[in-house]
């Protein structure tokens, strides 16, 4: 399973487009002893054209998880990121340069990519949202990390969350999502960073199971998770997944809740919050999201529903 998933302390850096921190233990996990043996992902460099060269092994890899997750996406993804990805035309054999997305971005709501480091500060991650830029790590994991990578990579970002920013309501979560977080103290950034989790990465839409679709980006990069989510719903209709047997549990979205719910980086999740539609986004954007963060500080989180990380 591919994950947004590059967790680390406010005091230091985090991933391109995570924005949780590892202030609790059990709502993040620091990279295992056999991951911090793993040579690091580092992000590839523009030329003085712009142009941002890979090489063969890289572009198979951009191909084989292309065409694994086109299998899985059809009758899963909600409609509104399936349009974008039309709308994007994505190249099925190479890793597709940042240009040719910011012009599809650009010309439907505004935004572009911005290429960064595999690893940025928190404050940049948040100032480039408020800016309507999507921050894109210009690397792409090996094969060894095929099912399961921690740093967001450019397929993470690409295919699972530009699709969608071409649609007005996820646009416009992100962006005033990055405004709350540049005024945010540490602390409200922890727990903001449960609402970007629940939503914009494992977000649910579709209030009747029978219409349930994907629309978080950390599901619809992992062909594993994309099928899981769903299971429930799938069970339902005769299908089976052999992959994983625990059944993903499907909660009505509900802000303060959200924003009280531990996770863990590790592991296929165990929860998922559900909007009605894409549009109610633009409900969320709208409430108080700051007064709900202040009420879930002083009442503190739920306890998780995983089991404790044996360290």
């Amino acid at each position: 399973m591919e994950r947004l998933s590059q967790i680390y302390s406010l005091n230091t850096a985090i991933g391109t487009n995570s924005v949780a921190t590892n202030k609790q233990s059990d709502d993040a996990s620091s990279h295992s002893n056999a991951t911090n043996k793993k040579q690091p992902y580092i992000s590839h460099q523009p030329d003085s054209h712009g142009h941002i060269h890979y090489s063969d092994d890289e572009h198979a890899m951009w191909q084989a998880l292309l065409a694994r997750q086109a299998e899985q996406t059809p009758n899963r993804a909600c409609t509104a990121y399936l349009e974008g990805l039309t709308k994007l035309n994505l190249p099925t054999t190479h890793i597709p340069q940042l240009h040719d997305i910011d012009e599809v971005l650009q010309a439907t709501t505004g935004w572009q990519t911005a290429a960064v480091p595999a690893l940025i500060s928190f404050g940049k991650f948040f100032k480039l949202l408020a800016n309507k830029s999507f921050p894109v790590a210009t690397f792409i994991r090996r094969f060894d990390d095929m099912d399961y990578i921690e740093e967001p990579d450019i397929f993470h970002e690409i295919v699972g969350h530009c699709p969608l920013l071409t649609h007005p309501a996820f646009a416009a979560f992100n962006e005033t999502y990055g405004k709350l977080g540049l005024s945010a103290t540490k602390e409200e950034r922890w727990f903001l960073a449960r609402l970007y989790w629940f939503t914009i990465e494992f977000g649910l839409v579709g209030s009747r199971i029978e219409n349930r679709r994907i629309y978080g980006g950390g599901i619809l990069s992992s062909p594993s998770e994309t099928v899981y989510a769903l299971r429930e719903y799938s069970d339902q209709q005769g299908e089976s997944s052999h992959q994983v047997e625990r059944q993903p549990e499907h909660r009505a979205f509900d802000l303060l809740d959200v924003l009280r719910t531990p996770y863990r980086i590790d592991q296929i999740q165990p929860i998922y919050y559900v909007i009605d539609e894409l549009d109610t986004l633009f409900d969320i954007v709208n409430s108080d999201i700051m007064g709900a963060v202040k009420k879930a500080i002083s009442l503190g989180l739920f306890e998780p529903t995983y089991p404790e990380k044996i360290r």
